[in-house]
């Protein structure tokens, strides 16, 4: 079975065809689903897919895009997050692609994501576009890595050179892939999935966006993530069935889920 470590599935695109999405993914070996929250408004949502579902699981955080909407604070994320079915700080991080002047702000909430994340003992998801540098900075600056003390996490969506990846395992996050890396034009990718250990990686739709090959242009839903999976097997030379195993058991370890 694969395992969805990233979606959003309250978006309205795909709480619409809610009972749809959850045959489809059975039907296509996916037995479980991360839905990941981006705002403090719409949380209620994504906590109330994962109360509904013994399958879904939910984080709590705020997306580095969202430029006015209410700000947390490390304390309140930590507390919300005991709730049994929140398994995550997040999504979090930094993005200088999409937003442009003084983001102080942005690192501010990161640095709140990160201390969250070391008061609930909850690993972190993390964004970064265009911001590497920063986002790495930031983590060792808060102690988000293992060595420091942190619990590390995820580095979701992941785009970045093989240098960003080694120095986030370093601090032992995880790697993980979406549908991008099946993207013919996603040549440097493919060499980095390549080379990230299956002990270090997970899978991910990152739904509704980025539907992988061949649904390229669709909306996108956790169901897919079996290419992205088979995709990765394919460029290893392993069998699916390896690649299943081993996401599988990461997502379990890193988010302390009982298996």
């Amino acid at each position: 079975m694969y395992i969805d470590s990233h979606c959003h599935i309250n978006f309205p695109e795909l709480a619409a065809r809610l009972p749809e999405m959850l045959e489809k993914m059975q039907q296509n070996q996916v037995s479980h689903a991360l839905c990941v929250s981006v705002n403090l408004p719409d949380f209620p949502q994504v906590l109330a897919l994962a109360e509904a579902h013994d399958n879904i699981y939910a984080s709590v955080g705020v997306h580095p895009d969202y430029e006015d909407t209410p700000e947390p604070s490390a304390e309140m994320l930590a507390e919300t997050a005991k709730h049994p079915k929140i398994v995550a700080i997040g999504e979090t991080g930094l993005d200088y692609f999409r937003l442009t002047g003084d983001l102080e702000w942005q690192r501010e909430r990161f640095r709140q994501h990160i201390r969250a994340s070391r008061l609930s003992r909850k690993p972190l998801i993390i964004h970064t576009r265009s911001a590497s540098e920063d986002t790495l900075r930031i983590l060792k600056e808060e102690g988000a890595a293992v060595q420091d003390g942190g619990v590390a996490g995820v580095m979701h969506c992941f785009t970045e050179s093989m240098e960003v990846a080694l120095a986030a395992m370093e601090m032992g996050f995880y790697i993980s892939f979406s549908g991008i890396v099946t993207f013919k034009s996603a040549k440097d990718l493919q060499e980095v999935a390549r080379a990230v250990p299956l002990d270090r990686m997970l899978i991910e739709t990152d739904s509704p966006y980025l539907a992988p090959v061949p649904f390229r242009g669709k909306t996108n839903e956790p169901a897919f993530v079996k290419h992205v999976g088979d995709f990765i097997a394919d460029l290893k030379g392993v069998p699916s069935t390896e690649v299943q195993r081993a996401t599988t058991d990461n997502f379990f370890r890193l988010f302390q889920i009982p298996g």
